[in-house]
C-alpha cells in the first residue's frame, strides 16, 4: 500500500517519532541524556546519552530487551499521559539523581533503574502498578506513587509507604487535574537537595463533582469516574507538607494569604519556594519556606486587573538565592531578577529554561511573535544564544545547552549540543514529510495580526476555495516560523485550497494588551480578527475565492469554527468543529474563570459566549467531531450543541469517535479524520 500524507501523519504521530527530546545535562556538562525512538515510524522510545566532548551517541536502554508489556499502564499513568499529550510508548519519561549518573523510569508498570555511566539496567523488587517514579538527589532512594499513596524504596526494593490516607478522595504526592491540565505542574512531590525530606501535596477532591465517562460502543463496560472541577464549582483542596523519609514525620507548610491554586514548588540548595494564586487569578504570592518548621514567608507578590500569567520555569532561585520570576510590566512580559525587570519592552519572555549562576530564557521580539530565540542574563547583561529566524528552544544552562531550531527553510528540526568548547549535532530520525509547505507569513493591518497563507505547489493562478485553519485560543500559536507546523495545512492546500491561518487577539507573543483582549469575551474579539483577515483576503492572495470559505479547528479551534459558521454564516460557508467547547460552563475552573470570571458570581460572559444561543442562526453546513472518551473537553459539549441545533431545526452532521480522547492518538482514527474532513469540505465548497 503506497504511503499518503494522511497515513504518514498518523503513523509517525504528526512526524514527531524519531525526534530526540527530554534532555538532561550532567552537572559537569560532559554528558546529555535524552529520549529517541529508532526511526520516524517507531513509537517505542529508548534512552540515550551523548558525550559532549566526542559527540558519540550511546543507547542506554531499549525497553524491548526487557520483555515487559509496554502497553500495561495503570489508570493513573494513563491519565498522566493524557495530561502531557503523550502518545508514544517505551521510555516516555525518566528522572535522574542530581549527579545524572543514574535514572529511573517505568515500563509495563514496573520500575527500571539505569546506570547512566555503565549502561547497566536492573529492575528493583518493587511490585508493579506504580507511576511518577523519581530518584532522590543522592541516587540512593526511589520514590513513586502507588494509587493515592506516596512511597519510597531502596535501590533493591523494600517498599515503605510514607504518606497515605484512609479517605479514597485524598491522595499524596499527586498533581491534581487542574495542576496538570492548566497550570503546567505535572508533579505533586519534590525531593530536598540533601535527600532527607520530600515536599508533598496532599490533595482532597471530596468537594469536586464526579462526572462519568462512558463508552457507548461497549455498554458492558463500566463508566469511569472523573472528578471534574467545572467553572464555578469546587476545586481540589491542596496543601503542602514536608515529610521525613526516615521517620515519616509530617510537617504542614503554613502558607498564608487568600489562595486557591498551588502553581509551582521548587527546591534547590538555595531554598524551598512555592507560588500560590487566588481563585480570580489576579494575585500571586511567592513564599519562602523553612522546611524544618513549615513556616512560609511571602517574598514577592504580583497583581493584575485582568490576570497574572503563569510562566514556565519560574519562580526560581539562583545559586545565591536571588529570586527569578516574570511579570507583565510596561505592556510586555519581562524577566525580573530580584524584582527588577532586566529585559526590554520590545521583548516578550515566553519561558525560563534555567536559573543557576545565569538565567537562560526564551523570548521573541514583540513585532515578530512567530520567531523565538534563546537568551541568557549574564552578569547584568543580556546575551543572545540563538539567532534562528525560526522557532528555537533550549534545554540546559549556559555552560552546556541543547538547542532545537526549526525554520521555514528546513525540513526537520535541528538539535545541537553547545558547550564552551564544542558543538555536536544530535541526530533526528524523524521522517521527511510527504508534503512541502508553501507558506508565507505576514503582519496584517494597523494592529499587526499575524497571518500565514499556504498555496498548492501547482504553479497556477486559478481561483481556489478558502480554508481557514486556526486555533485562536490563549497559550497557543499557529502562525510560527517553522515548516513542520504547516504539514497538515499544506496537505489541505494541495487538495485545492487557499489555506489561511490567523493568530487573533488573545494568542501569545504580542504583549499584554493583545493577550488580555479576550477578557470577559472568548468569542467576539477572536471571531472579529478572523473576519478582518477574510475581508482583506482578496488583496492578500489573488487566488482566494471568498465566495467559498470553510473553517476547521480542534479544541478551541473547534469552538471558533462552530462560532464562525453560526455567527457569520454570510462569510463562512462550511465548518468542521473537532472536540469543541460549546458551553464554557462545562469547561474547567482555572482556564475558563481566568477569562470569563466565576459563573457562580456573574454568568453573563458565559451566556454571551455559549454556542447554544447561536443555534438558531446556523445556515451553513457544520460537521461536529468528538472523542467519546475525552475527559478534558467532554463529549457533552458536542452532544448538547447537537441537541440545541436539532431543537432549532438546523441540519448538521456529528461524527462520534468511540474510545478516543482529546488527543486522538489512534493511527487509523488520525488518518481517516483528515480524509473525512476533506470530503466534507469538498462536498460543500468545491
Amino acid at each position: 500500500m503506497s504511503d499518503t500524507f494522511p497515513r504518514q501523519y498518523a503513523r509517525t504521530q504528526r512526524l514527531s517519532l524519531g525526534e530526540p527530546r527530554s534532555f538532561t545535562v550532567s552537572p559537569d556538562g560532559s554528558r546529555v541524556i535524552f529520549i529517541r525512538s529508532h526511526s520516524g515510524s517507531d513509537a517505542v522510545n529508548t534512552l540515550w546519552s551523548i558525550d559532549t566532548t566526542t559527540g558519540v551517541e550511546r543507547e542506554l536502554l531499549d525497553p524491548r530487551t526487557l520483555h515487559t508489556n509496554l502497553s500495561e499502564l495503570t489508570a493513573a499513568e494513563r491519565k498522566q499521559r493524557e495530561r502531557a499529550r503523550e502518545g508514544a510508548s517505551g521510555v516516555t519519561s525518566y528522572a535522574c539523581n542530581s549527579a545524572v549518573t543514574s535514572a529511573v523510569t517505568i515500563l509495563g508498570g514496573c520500575v527500571v533503574l539505569i546506570d547512566l555511566v555503565t549502561g547497566n539496567v536492573t529492575m528493583p523488587d518493587i511490585a508493579p502498578g506504580i507511576f511518577d517514579v523519581r530518584l532522590s538527589p543522592d541516587g540512593d532512594t526511589i520514590s513513586y506513587l502507588r494509587g493515592t499513596s506516596l512511597c519510597i524504596a531502596s535501590l533493591a526494593g523494600n517498599e515503605r509507604v510514607i504518606a497515605t490516607d484512609s479517605n479514597a478522595a485524598v491522595s499524596w504526592g499527586n498533581a491534581e487535574f487542574i495542576a496538570a491540565e492548566e497550570m503546567g505542574r505535572f508533579r505533586g512531590y519534590w525531593w530536598s537537595p540533601d535527600s532527607q525530606s520530600i515536599a508533598a501535596c496532599r490533595v482532597d477532591v471530596s468537594d469536586i463533582d464526579t462526572w462519568y465517562i462512558a463508552d457507548p460502543a461497549h455498554p458492558e463496560q463500566q463508566s469511569s469516574e472523573h472528578r471534574y472541577p467545572a467553572a464555578g464549582t469546587s476545586n481540589a483542596s491542596v496543601s503542602l507538607h514536608i515529610i521525613s523519609v526516615t521517620s515519616t514525620d509530617v510537617v504542614p507548610v503554613e502558607i498564608s494569604g487568600n489562595w486557591e491554586y498551588l502553581n509551582t514548588v521548587a527546591w534547590n540548595n538555595a531554598g524551598l519556594i512555592a507560588q500560590t494564586q487566588s481563585r480570580d487569578q489576579r494575585k500571586i504570592d511567592i513564599h519562602s519556606i523553612d522546611p524544618r518548621t513549615g513556616k512560609a514567608t511571602i517574598i514577592f507578590t504580583d497583581t493584575d486587573n485582568a490576570w497574572v500569567e503563569l510562566v514556565s520555569g519560574v519562580p526560581a532561585l539562583q545559586s545565591d538565592g536571588t529570586l527569578v520570576t516574570c511579570a507583565d510590566r510596561d505592556g510586555v512580559r519581562r524577566l525580573l531578577v530580584n524584582g527588577v525587570a532586566v529585559t526590554p519592552t520590545t521583548m516578550q519572555v515566553r519561558s525560563v529554561v534555567s536559573a543557576g549562576e545565569n538565567v537562560v530564557f526564551i523570548a521573541n521580539d514583540i513585532n515578530t511573535p512567530w520567531e523565538t530565540d534563546a537568551w541568557a542574563f549574564v552578569d547584568g547583561t543580556l546575551k543572545q544564544l540563538t539567532a534562528s529566524q525560526g522557532v528555537a528552544t533550549v534545554t540546559g544552562s549556559l555552560n552546556c545547552y541543547i538547542s532545537r531550531i526549526s525554520t521555514l527553510d528546513t525540513e526537520r528540526a535541528h538539535f545541537t549540543v553547545h558547550t564552551s568548547t564544542n558543538t555536536h549535532e544530535i541526530a533526528s530520525l524523524s521522517e521527511t514529510s510527504l508534503v512541502q509547505p508553501n507558506v508565507r507569513i505576514m503582519s496584517v493591518g494597523p494592529r499587526g495580526i499575524p497571518v500565514a497563507i499556504l498555496l498548492p505547489r501547482d504553479g497556477l493562478n486559478t481561483k481556489l476555495p478558502v480554508l481557514f485553519d486556526p486555533y485562536g485560543g490563549p497559550h497557543a500559536q499557529r502562525v510560527v516560523a517553522s515548516r513542520a507546523a504547516y504539514n497538515s495545512s499544506q496537505w489541505f492546500a494541495d487538495q485545492g485550497f487557499v489555506v489561511v491561518i490567523v493568530d487573533n487577539t488573545g494568542t501569545p507573543g504580542k504583549g499584554s494588551a493583545w493577550e488580555r483582549g479576550v477578557m470577559r469575551d472568548l468569542a467576539q474579539p477572536v471571531l472579529d480578527d478572523q473576519v478582518e483577515i477574510l475581508r482583506d483576503l482578496n488583496d492578500l492572495e489573488p487566488r482566494a475565492d471568498t465566495s467559498r470559505v470553510g473553517i476547521r479547528g480542534w479544541s478551541f479551534g473547534g469552538y471558533l469554527a462552530a462560532l464562525a459558521v453560526m455567527r457569520r454564516g454570510d462569510l463562512f460557508h462550511a465548518g468542521v468543529a473537532g472536540a469543541p467547547v460549546t458551553d464554557w460552563r462545562l469547561y474547567d475552573t482555572h482556564y475558563t474563570e481566568r477569562y470569563l470570571g466565576n459563573p457562580s458570581i456573574d454568568a453573563s460572559a458565559y451566556e454571551n459566549t455559549c454556542l447554544f444561543n447561536d443555534a438558531e442562526n446556523l445556515q451553513q453546513p457544520l460537521l461536529l467531531i468528538h472523542g467519546l472518551a475525552d475527559d478534558n473537553v467532554v463529549a457533552a459539549h458536542t452532544l448538547q450543541l447537537s441537541s440545541a441545533l436539532l431543537a432549532a431545526g438546523k441540519p448538521h452532521e456529528v461524527l462520534p469517535l468511540s474510545g478516543v480522547t482529546h488527543m486522538t492518538p489512534q493511527e487509523v482514527v488520525a488518518e481517516n479524520l483528515l480524509l473525512h474532513q476533506l470530503e466534507f469540505l469538498q462536498r460543500h465548497l468545491c
